[in-house]
């Protein structure tokens, strides 16, 4: 009997970092072992065609030059000249970066007659004011209507957030039309499961997997941070800092809180535009409370994000309904508070809120974050009940659960029917606690105990 095909189209797609690659790889994975035959068109330094396990790739060359517009067209249609040569597949699904696959996606899937998924991680055209893109009003009109037509036509659309259905059906999507299936944190942070558990043996695949760096040139960073020797109750933004993510009240909150709470300790790790901005203001304010480290590998990501007692996610106020940061997932997985700097109405503080697992706070108010942050540091009581808040939320966003709620839809768009399985019991990880301690212990305290 012949496998049931799909082909996925990002621009991003591991060894590249990058949050959609990362998700994609998960995802196809359970497709493979669904029974699906999966391709993926993403990019590289140069065009090549490699396998992931059973995973075939075609990578077409990302142009050199690094202007917004014109790179971005041109990776959009050799993505697109590479789908549309392909053999038919049953399902062709698109995400958004290059913005504006879906149009791609839909015009390939009217060529080939196959059905169209359009999985929405940021939504273009609407996201650009958001990201400080300034175009015409009527270039962003004709876009915003392309892309529009185009998720009409395909034959389902998957959002990540809440806020961005909203703003979907608002702006004339059918609401019939939309799945939410939200994300889920990196598989390193969670039990092992032989469904998702990523394949790493070998010396070769740990370079491979890490930009070409040995173990000791990935680690040799990373051990800066745990030899203090005072306690420190760390503030942690674990991620890219792109466009979308103002970093300027976390330097002022840092500033504020520097010299009565030299304790307290803002460690970045990552990279992104932001970066080299957090560089100079680290520099022009004398901040020694505020540390930068670059992407730590795999294999200490959980140890990474459990040392932080607070972690911290920036969006800007405008970008609610367009942008659903990955952030959020990874501190849940590890049961840590999370703090909002952003919008109420997004999906990230909707999150925050149903479950008490942080706090929302207004982006560009420094003072208020300082004071959030501070709570956390000095009230254990506080610190313990959104610890278990997040603890509540790591059981509900679970990966295999979203990867199958994928699957499924897949199928149901496809109509395949789902190959008849024993059903086996899935073990949900939770990391054991200690009994709640008195209210008197800090949460530095409550934290190193956790």
């Amino acid at each position: 009997m012949q496998k049931p095909s799909v082909v996925f189209f990002n621009r991003v797609y591991p060894p590249a970092r990058g949050a959609s690659g990362r998700v994609l790889r998960d995802l196809a994975r359970g497709f493979v072992r669904d029974g699906w035959s999966v391709t993926i068109i993403t990019t590289g330094a140069e065009a090549a065609r490699e396998k992931d396990g059973a995973i075939r790739i075609i990578r077409v060359k990302a142009p050199v030059k690094k202007k917004l517009l014109g790179a971005y067209l041109n990776v959009w249609l050799r993505m697109w000249w590479a789908g549309m040569g392909m053999p038919r597949a049953d399902l062709v699904v698109t995400m958004t970066d290059p913005p504006l696959m879906v149009i791609a996606g839909d015009m390939m899937a009217r060529a080939h007659k196959c059905r169209h998924i359009h999985w929405c991680q940021d939504l273009y055209p609407d996201v650009l004011p958001a990201l400080g893109i300034k175009i015409s009003e009527r270039l962003m009109d004709f876009f915003r209507v392309r892309s529009r037509r185009a998720m009409k036509n395909a034959d389902r659309v998957v959002v990540i957030g809440r806020c961005m259905a909203r703003h979907l059906v608002r702006t004339g999507l059918e609401a019939r039309k939309i799945t939410l299936i939200p994300n889920w944190p990196d598989l390193e942070l969670v039990a092992p499961d032989p469904r998702t558990r990523r394949p790493m043996s070998g010396r070769a695949a740990f370079r491979a997997a890490n930009d070409g760096r040995t173990a000791h040139e990935l680690v040799k960073p990373f051990e800066a941070l745990f030899q203090d020797k005072d306690p420190r109750f760390r503030v942690l933004y674990s991620g890219t800092i792109g466009r979308a993510h103002p970093v300027q009240a976390i330097i002022e909150a840092a500033q504020i809180l520097a010299k009565e709470h030299p304790e307290i300790e803002f460690v970045f790790v990552g990279d992104g535009p932001g970066f080299e901005r957090l560089a100079q203001e680290r520099a022009r304010r004398s901040l020694d409370n505020v540390r930068l480290m670059p992407f730590q590998p795999a294999a200490r990501l959980r140890e990474l994000m459990e040392s932080g007692d607070v972690h911290l996610i920036s969006m800007r106020e405008d970008s609610s309904g367009f942008i659903v940061p990955c952030k959020l997932y990874s501190a849940l997985a590890v049961a840590r508070p999370a703090i909002l700097l952003g919008p109420q109405t997004s999906e990230v503080a909707r999150v925050i809120d149903d479950f008490q697992a942080g706090t929302v706070v207004p982006q560009g108010d420094a003072r208020k974050l300082a004071q959030a942050i501070l709570r956390y540091r000095l009230d254990g009581d506080e610190w313990f009940a959104a610890h278990e808040g997040a603890r509540r939320a790591s059981r509900v966003f679970v990966p295999h659960e979203a990867i199958n709620a994928w699957i499924s839809r897949a199928r149901d768009v496809c109509g395949i029917a789902r190959p008849v399985r024993p059903v086996r019991r899935m073990a949900v990880h939770s990391t054991s606690m200690p009994v709640r301690p008195s209210s008197q212990k800090s949460a530095v305290e409550m934290r190193r105990s956790a």
